[in-house]
């Protein structure tokens, strides 16, 4: 019997988590991706390893049998990486200064501040609550070496020297009304209307710029707000219309998320410091802490009940980084002449 480690390690992340969707999150693969693995394996096995006739999938006992073998193969993986660190000798150390608004500070600062101290021991991380216009100027002076930052992806700022950076999720845009309003019809009908919008250089203010800008909005009166808990509670009070990030537009009460268009989503990028030594390898060490632990906020909220919808796990591009490259498709055939059927493709021949 020929088995595929990395299924096993797939089915090991399935027995911890509890199902596919969140195995899949753990992961970083989509949840049909998962499956996919999980039946591929079921096939080299010959036997079933779920049990999916009841309302949640539970391991049979030659899956649980096979996700212990799986925890052994992912056990062994981190004690090697660990051993390649130290042969190396490339301990990571030191401190590293950590910039976020308050809202992120809030939700993952102390899970990250854990990880870090149990994966890299010896950095010292530092946090400082601060915005995106004063980080980006204390990230240019060498005063942090990361920093997180909302942004609005059509409109992304630009990267300090010697900074690179990394998407840290990414959200669709939505426009929602107090509930007391009628539900627009189009975007036109909200013109003239309160608005409670965010400061020009925000990305919030960046996108309903672009939204007002497209379908010629114009607020009767324009409150901005710049940061979330003062937008829920002018929305609470039922004050105006706003454009926010999906996730938050659906954990609000006494609103109507509405189906008007946005361009353009918003993203959470990590900044950090580049280069050689300490600095820079704490920063990253930092990063991956933050990662993951923004990783695991998303999945508790999940399990909480409190987002509409799973979340959808797949790899981000940041504006940064070059765009990936389209997929090269073949040269059309040419015309047939008159009279003439037109040819089939010509098939690849087979290995």
């Amino acid at each position: 019997m020929d088995l595929d480690p990395r299924r096993l390690l797939v089915l090991h992340a399935i027995a911890q988590s509890g199902g596919l969707a969140s195995a899949a999150r753990t992961l970083g693969h989509t949840r049909s991706a998962v499956s996919q693995q999980l039946a591929a394996l079921e096939r080299e096995v010959g036997l079933p390893l779920a049990d999916r006739s009841g309302g949640q999938l539970e391991l049979t006992a030659a899956g649980r049998l096979l996700a212990v073998t799986g925890e052994c193969i992912a056990q062994e993986l981190t004690l090697a990486a660990q051993q390649l660190i130290t042969a190396n000798h490339q301990v990571v150390r030191g401190p590293v200064a950590i910039g976020a608004t308050s809202w992120v500070l809030a939700r993952i600062a102390v899970p990250a501040l854990r990880l870090l101290a149990r994966w890299f021991p010896q950095v010292e991380p530092a946090f400082v609550e601060t915005g995106p216009q004063d980080g980006l100027r204390q990230l240019r002076l060498g005063e942090l070496d990361v920093l997180i930052i909302t942004d609005d992806r059509d409109t992304a700022l630009p990267l300090p020297p010697a900074v690179h950076a990394q998407a840290l999720s990414e959200d669709e845009y939505r426009v929602v009304v107090p509930a007391t309003w009628e539900t627009p019809a189009d975007a036109s009908e909200l013109s003239g209307r309160p608005w409670i919008s965010a400061p020009a250089h925000s990305a919030r203010g960046r996108a309903f710029a672009r939204f007002a800008s497209a379908h010629g909005v114009t607020p009767s009166v324009e409150h901005l707000a710049e940061h979330l808990i003062t937008v829920r509670a002018l929305l609470a009070g039922q004050l105006g219309a706003a454009v926010l990030p999906a996730y938050l537009a659906a954990q609000l009460d006494q609103v109507t998320v509405t189906t008007l268009p946005v361009t353009g989503s918003q993203i959470t990028r990590t900044l950090y410091r580049t280069g050689h030594g300490d600095t820079a390898a704490a920063a990253r060490a930092a990063v991956d802490a933050l990662q993951q632990a923004a990783r695991d906020h998303a999945e508790a909220i999940t399990v909480a009940g409190l987002g509409r919808g799973d979340i959808i796990v797949r790899p981000l591009h940041d504006p940064a980084d070059p765009a990936p490259a389209a997929p090269r498709r073949p040269p059309a055939a040419p015309a047939p002449r008159d009279g003439q059927q037109p040819r089939a493709a010509r098939r690849p021949d087979r290995a």
